[in-house]
């Protein structure tokens, strides 16, 4: 199991576009055996927080390489959302 908290951080005035973007690629998870636990946004509108489990590591490395994501992600260009991913474990 591999426990993910991801900072994502929208373009300035491509909110609406990003949080599109993360709509689509979270819906990917399953596909992967993974899946999203929580999703906040906050309330400047320009940051959100996944906290996402994998059933084993490769299932998040083929999800970074999924087709259909880097499309996606490559449609939106410089206004693509930034993230950040910290590997977390319960304490």
């Amino acid at each position: 199991m591999l426990t993910l908290v991801a900072l994502v951080e929208y373009a300035s005035g491509a909110e609406a576009a990003g949080q599109r973007y993360e709509d689509a690629v979270l819906a990917f998870l399953g596909r992967h055996g993974g899946q999203l636990e929580r999703r906040l946004r906050g309330t400047d509108g320009q940051t959100e927080v996944h906290v996402i489990r994998f059933d084993a590591r490769a299932g998040y490395e083929s999800f970074l390489v999924d087709p259909e994501r880097a499309a996606l992600r490559a449609a939106l260009g410089e206004t693509a959302p930034t993230t950040r991913v910290i590997e977390v474990h319960e304490v």
